[in-house]
């Protein structure tokens, strides 16, 4: 492909003619309005002005990218299907769109050596404009004491009907004022609804009543919503019963990596 000047208006272009229709919606930030937010540990190690991009699916990716991906036979090895189609994806729209362009990419399940998350994947929605992240400290005169409740990022559109993926970081490519910084639409104002949304999101996130705490234009499919909601060490087998996965003797199964609560802390499933 033509080369191009990598900028603010060609990555914003050229990223969301790439996954655009595959489910995925990206939302530009300056890295200095996500560290401002953060103290110094969690703090990406690049100059205030770099670009980045974050990245989230909308419910059309599973249909859209997911299954295509599964049934084009691409998902291989022992890694979580669903994180090797948003790789395959992003890595794509990369090497496509931005060819010779330094692209730092950090997932949003992916850890540093210290266990900290290589991002914090709601932080990034939220500076980004993209979602609003309700966090405890939101709610005036809560209800909880000392009981920790986590926080949830909403958007504007899906309401919790949607997934934080991952952080592009185009390495030596500086903004200004062509980018400004927006708050994210708060779509739960009142004190009543957040509390209501933190406790679903916390106490029971399982039924998906968290998702619904405003009307979303789109909700998951009933099969995104059955895999979903499938525990990650029986994904393969309903994989499998769908006709996309085949069992082969000596070769290895997929399985999940092991995980305490499966509570979507990074911004939902």
């Amino acid at each position: 492909m033509a080369s191009h000047t990598v900028n603010f208006e060609t990555v914003t272009h050229l990223l969301d003619d790439s996954i655009s229709n595959l489910g995925f919606e990206s939302h530009a930030l300056k890295i200095g309005w996500y560290n401002d937010v953060l103290p110094a540990p969690l703090r990406q190690p690049h100059h205030e002005d770099t670009l980045a991009v974050v990245v989230l699916s909308t419910p059309d990716m599973f249909e859209r990218a997911f299954l295509s991906f599964m049934e084009q036979g691409c998902c291989q090895g022992v890694s979580d299907p669903i994180d090797q189609c948003v790789k395959h994806t992003i890595n794509s729209a990369i090497s496509q769109s931005f060819p010779g362009q330094k692209v730092e990419v950090s997932y949003d399940y992916e850890m540093l050596p210290s266990r900290k998350p290589k991002f914090l994947a709601q932080t990034a929605a939220h500076v980004a404009g993209a979602a609003y992240y309700y966090q405890q400290a939101d709610v005036t005169d809560h209800p909880w004491g000392a009981k920790k409740m986590f926080g949830v990022c909403i958007h504007p559109r899906f309401g919790g009907w949607f997934a934080i993926r991952a952080l592009l970081v185009f390495i030596g490519v500086q903004v200004g004022c062509e980018i400004t910084q927006r708050s994210p639409p708060d779509c739960v104002p009142s004190r009543e609804a957040r509390i209501q949304l933190l406790e679903d999101f916390n106490l029971r996130w399982q039924d998906w009543n968290y998702r619904d705490i405003i009307a979303p234009v789109q909700r998951y499919s009933q099969r995104q919503m059955d895999y979903f909601s499938t525990r990650p060490a029986q994904r393969p087998a309903l994989l499998q019963a769908w006709g996309f996965l085949q069992k082969e003797e000596g070769k290895g199964q997929l399985e999940p990596p092991a995980s305490g609560s499966l509570i979507p802390h990074s911004g939902h499933g």
